[in-house]
């Protein structure tokens, strides 16, 4: 796992804020059900020099409005 110096301002999947992203070439696992910090995970798959790598883009339930257990997909700015 690594964490990619240039990254975009928002998720390039849903165009939300995003709390982190990190980016893996291999051996990944996702499970977030109740998850107390984030609300979802979107998958962003890249090609790069050295092979295809998979950047996750993590929204915690504060910048999306949820709390755990909730189930609203959209991020703040596009529900008002």
């Amino acid at each position: 796992m690594e964490v990619p110096d240039k990254r975009p301002d928002r998720c390039p999947v849903c165009a939300c804020p995003y709390e982190s992203v990190s980016q893996h070439e291999s051996g990944v696992m996702v499970n977030l059900l109740d998850n107390a910090r984030y609300q979802r995970v979107c998958f962003d798959p890249i090609a790069e020099e050295t092979g295809a790598k998979l950047r996750f883009f993590h929204h915690s339930h504060e910048q999306l409005g949820t709390e755990p257990g909730s189930e609203r997909p959209a991020c703040l700015e596009l529900r008002r």
